[in-house]
């Protein structure tokens, strides 16, 4: 079977970890790399054996060989990228933030569906283990109740993501610290934030956020001081459909941060997901349950079936390598039967990205408002 090839748009991200992501897929081919800078192009695509290096994007999409793009470059280019992708009648497996804004996700959604191209967004947490154990003994009540982990009705949810990754002033200025290049917490994590809020709990009612710049200036590339205009701090405030309240703390500057924190707060106990792993955001997380009337959590040990197959030194690259995986199986299922894409699929798709991106603008917008706002159904959004 011709293995489907896959342009690399990025080379942070996509070098680092979208690569050897997909080179795990024998039925995945990276043909080409996409690079701003044209030299850089042709450098970095033979040093990774990748046949075409290239600053024209149209030329990427022009490859007789090439199926499908995976986009990482900074937030400000995706639309404009998957759009001419889509429109190419490509497959796109889409960073997040997937837009700057709302309209122009839903546009490429729009567009995807007519096109009939299948488009995941990469949420890779719902792909580590210890967070899809964590899912299911939310999600099933059966599953807490044979290990008697059930905590019963959710009466609060305490979210708590606080990491070092930008707290030396001295880091450089780039589009992370720009609004117009969609730098900033709130969407480099935040984004993350709200995928799983709706994955583990539920729709959200209604929304109240604050967001901060501390660190209002960085030196750039030849040591000027650049102005810093996004956010790097956020206090968040959701009420979940069911009535649930939901207190969610970012920082991306916090010396010493506890790391990523979710508890939640149940009539019978309490069930917690963490990690405090300094530099790696998916190595380190247990998953704990504390019994109502007991002083003590307990660890939980991870089922063997929610491993996955391989694991690497860098944690993103299997969780991202699972995502590729279910993204490939719907390519593979329209393509073979030119039917719809795989019912109960486990694939991220546009819809999260647009969901994500909904409650990020709507964050911006009561921030500026200083005030609560409702959130619209999904449904009304993108089947309108």
């Amino acid at each position: 079977m011709q293995p489907i090839g896959i342009g690399i748009l990025g080379t942070g991200f996509g070098l680092n970890v979208h690569l050897p992501a997909l080179q795990e897929h024998p039925q995945a081919k990276a043909v080409a790399l996409w690079h701003r800078d044209s030299h850089k192009a042709a450098q970095l695509a033979a040093k990774h054996q990748i046949p075409y290096g290239t600053t024209q994007l149209e030329q990427l999409l022009a490859i007789p060989e090439l199926t499908a793009v995976a986009i990482s470059t900074p937030p400000h280019l995706h639309y404009a990228q998957a759009k001419a992708a889509i429109l190419a009648g490509k497959h796109v497996l889409l960073e997040k933030p997937i837009t700057m804004e709302l309209s122009q996700a839903i546009e490429l959604y729009q567009l995807a569906r007519s096109h009939g191209v299948v488009v995941a967004t990469d949420f890779e947490f719902r792909f580590v283990p210890e967070w899809r154990y964590f899912h299911d003994l939310l999600s099933s009540a059966m599953i807490a109740d044979t290990i008697g982990k059930n905590i019963g009705k959710k009466r609060s949810i305490m979210i708590s993501w606080l990491v070092q990754g930008r707290a030396n002033p001295s880091r450089v200025w780039n589009w992370y610290s720009q609004k117009a290049c969609g730098g900033g917490a709130l969407g480099a994590i935040g984004s993350h934030s709200f995928d799983y809020v709706r994955w583990l709990f539920g729709d959200v009612a209604r929304l109240c956020g604050q967001l901060n710049t501390a660190i209002t200036q960085r030196p750039d590339h030849h040591g000027i001081m650049q102005p810093v205009d996004v956010d790097d701090s956020c206090n968040i405030l959701l009420q979940l459909v069911d009535g649930t309240p939901v207190n969610l703390a970012l920082s991306t500057i916090a010396y010493g941060g506890s790391g990523h924190w979710i508890t939640v707060y149940g009539e019978h106990g309490t069930l917690t997901l963490g990690s405090s792993h300094p530099s790696d955001y998916v190595h380190g997380f247990t998953v704990r349950f504390l019994k109502a009337g007991q002083s003590e959590s307990e660890l939980l040990t991870i089922p063997e079936k929610y491993h996955l197959p391989k694991t690497f030194s860098d944690g993103r690259i299997a969780p991202v390598s699972a995502v590729f995986g279910a993204w490939l199986a719907e390519i593979n299922q329209i393509s073979n039967s030119h039917d719809s894409p795989l019912i109960n699929s486990s694939m991220p798709s546009l819809k999260e990205g647009i969901y994500s991106q909904l409650l990020m603008d709507l964050t911006h917008q009561s921030h500026a408002q200083g005030t609560w706002l409702n959130v619209p159904q999904l449904a009304v959004l993108v089947d309108r």
